[in-house]
């Protein structure tokens, strides 16, 4: 359950999507509580779509929110947000966390795209992505990441991502951005003076098991072949709007190296 307590707000949002047996997907499972707030939108062909809705800001200092989805075999679901997610100081000690969970069973496709996330002056937020994929599942996993607001030093942002498929490792990354972060985070060797990072993660069965090797795919912007049937893209840009359409490019590149 959701709750307010001296250290800050808890919150959950769970999403379960199973093929419907008439060539369409089911949301057996939809809840969300306090901030997280998941409204099913129309669906396109076979695949569900799902929005996570922010009911209050945040996440604030010392807040824990946790977003779970699981795409079971022939389902299909793209996960976003209808707006971005601002990490604010808050009253509450500590860190806030929102750790996202993503399984996707064989023969299951999930599209996480959620909106940016933006570290405002003071805030301190931790964020943990995992995905656990089995073999022949599909992910199209989206991550933006946005340093400070306009005119804005940003806060301490420390964002992990891990990948799975099948119990193998095909990405563990973690980057750790903004005020009290190791030094160097904003040199040449990482951000480069940029204040947007972001990356996307594909994995398919139809993606060539030797993919080319990694190569610039634009200005900011590389590809990095991964193990199993995957690759990454990670780009940096000036600010929000540039980073989207560094991966926007990415992806269009990525769905007609597919074709």
């Amino acid at each position: 359950m959701d709750g307010v307590t001296a250290a800050g707000v808890t919150a959950r949002a769970r999403i379960e999507a199973r093929a419907d047996g008439r060539g369409g997907t089911a949301l057996p499972v939809l809840e969300g509580e306090g901030p997280l707030a998941p409204r099913r939108t129309r669906a396109h062909g076979t695949e569900a779509r799902v929005l996570l809705v922010g009911a209050m800001s945040g996440p604030l200092g010392g807040d824990r929110f946790a977003v779970e989805a699981g795409v079971e075999e022939g389902a299909r679901l793209h996960l976003g947000s209808a707006a971005a997610t601002l990490a604010l100081p808050g009253q509450g000690k500590g860190e806030a966390r929102y750790d996202v969970r993503l399984d996707v069973a064989a023969g299951g496709e999930l599209r996480w795209l959620p909106e940016q996330l933006i570290s405002a002056r003071g805030s301190d937020l931790h964020v943990t992505t995992r995905a656990e994929l089995a073999p022949g599942a599909r992910l199209l996993l989206r991550e933006e990441q946005v340093l400070g607001r306009a005119g804005e030093e940003p806060g301490r942002l420390t964002s992990r991502l891990t990948v799975r498929l099948g119990g193998a490792m095909l990405l563990d990354q973690e980057l750790s951005c903004g005020s009290g972060a190791p030094g160097g985070w904003d040199g040449p060797a990482v951000l480069g003076g940029h204040r947007a990072v972001g990356q996307l993660v594909c994995v398919a069965p139809e993606l060539p098991a030797n993919p080319a090797e990694a190569r610039m795919l634009g200005e900011g912007t590389a590809l990095m072949p991964l193990a199993g049937r995957a690759v990454l893209v990670s780009a940096v840009a000036p600010d929000a709007l540039a980073l989207r359409r560094r991966l926007d490019e990415a992806l269009a590149i990525l769905t007609a190296d597919r074709k």
